[in-house]
C-alpha cells in the first residue's frame, strides 16, 4: 500500500496528556470531515481545522515510511513515540505500518476524529470528536474536545471510557475567550483536564 504524507518532523508532544515528550510526528493527507480547501470550509463537516494537510510526499510501502520515521529519532535516545495525525491518519494507517513501526521499537500513537475504524496494535489513542460526527472510536486512552464547538456538549463524551479527558480552547480569534470559557468549564467539571496548545506558545511545531 501506498501512503500520502504531508510532513514527517521530530518534535516535543504540545497538547494533552503526552504534552512534553519527544515524538516523531507522521502527519497523513486527506481527511473525511473536510477537503482542506478554504473554498470548501463552509461546507465542511468540520469547519474550524487549522491544520494544512493537502498534498506532500508518497511513500510506496510500509518499509520506506518506516525507515524514515526511524531516521529521524536521534541515535540512542529514549522510549521512541511516533505520533500518526492529519487529517484523518485513519484512512491510510493499516496493520502492516504499525506493526512495522513497533519493530523498530516504536510506541505508536495516533490521533484521529474517531469516525473510522482503527487497526489493533497502537499504543496510545487520542480521539478528538468532531462537531455532531458520530464515533466509531469510543474508548481509548485520551478524549481531547476542541471547545466550544457550535451545538456539542461535553456531557456527550464524559461517560465514555477514556482514561482521560481534555477540553482544549478553540483556536482562532475568539482564543481567548474560549480559553476562559474552557477553563471555567473544567473547574465545573472537574472529570475534565485543560489543554493548552503549548507548541505554538513555544512557537516550535
Amino acid at each position: 500500500m501506498a501512503y500520502s504524507v504531508k510532513e514527517l518532523f521530530y518534535s516535543l508532544q504540545g497538547e494533552g496528556a503526552n504534552t512534553g515528550r519527544a515524538a516523531v510526528f507522521c502527519r497523513f493527507s486527506g481527511c473525511n470531515l473536510w477537503s482542506g480547501r478554504e473554498e470548501d470550509r463552509a461546507l465542511a463537516d468540520c469547519d474550524f481545522c487549522d491544520t494544512d494537510f493537502v498534498g506532500g510526499d508518497k511513500f510506496a510501502d510500509v518499509g520506506s515510511l518506516a525507515q524514515a520515521v526511524e531516521d529521524l529519532w536521534p541515535r540512542g535516545g529514549g522510549q521512541r513515540l511516533v505520533i500518526l495525525t492529519g487529517g484523518e491518519p485513519g484512512l491510510q494507517v493499516d496493520t502492516g505500518l504499525v506493526n512495522a513501526l513497533r519493530k523498530r521499537r516504536f510506541e505508536v500513537a495516533i490521533e484521529t476524529n474517531g469516525t473510522v475504524d482503527l487497526p489493533a496494535g497502537i499504543s496510545w489513542v487520542c480521539v478528538s470528536p468532531k462537531g455532531r460526527m458520530d464515533l466509531k472510536i469510543t474508548e481509548g486512552d485520551e478524549l481531547k474536545l476542541v471547545f466550544p464547538q457550535t451545538g456539542v456538549d461535553p456531557a456527550r463524551f464524559a461517560d465514555l471510557a477514556f482514561d482521560h479527558l481534555f477540553l482544549q480552547p478553540k483556536a482562532g480569534a475568539d482564543e481567548q475567550q474560549n480559553t476562559v470559557l474552557a477553563m471555567d468549564y473544567c473547574r465545573a467539571h472537574p472529570q475534565w483536564r485543560l489543554s493548552l496548545q503549548t507548541h505554538k506558545l513555544l512557537g516550535i511545531r
